[in-house]
């Protein structure tokens, strides 16, 4: 019995000792920098996907317009004279 709370208090004391050693460490800039740069390596070593799928997203028609697409092209067109009038009631 008097063990196990021997054991189990230097568990807790040691626990409190690296988490202020920890705060300590983090507590300058450049620590902090590594600290960043060694947890996004090991997320990425982990989960590497969802870098992939957060850096490129889902365009599939971006910058090359099919012709043939009437909504599209509107749409387009909509926008574009929306920048045009606001330009000409500004102006005028």
């Amino acid at each position: 019995m008097m063990k196990q709370v021997l054991s189990k208090s230097l568990i807790a004391v040691g626990i409190g000792a690296s988490a202020s050693a920890a705060a300590l460490w983090l507590s300058s800039k450049p620590n902090r920098i590594k600290a960043e740069s060694v947890l996004r390596d090991l997320k990425h070593k982990i989960k590497p996907n969802e870098f992939i799928k957060s850096e490129l997203l889902p365009v599939k028609k971006g910058g090359n317009p099919d012709p043939h697409d009437v909504e599209d092209n509107n749409m387009v067109s909509e926008g574009a004279m929306y920048s045009v009038n606001f330009y000409n009631e500004k102006v005028q």
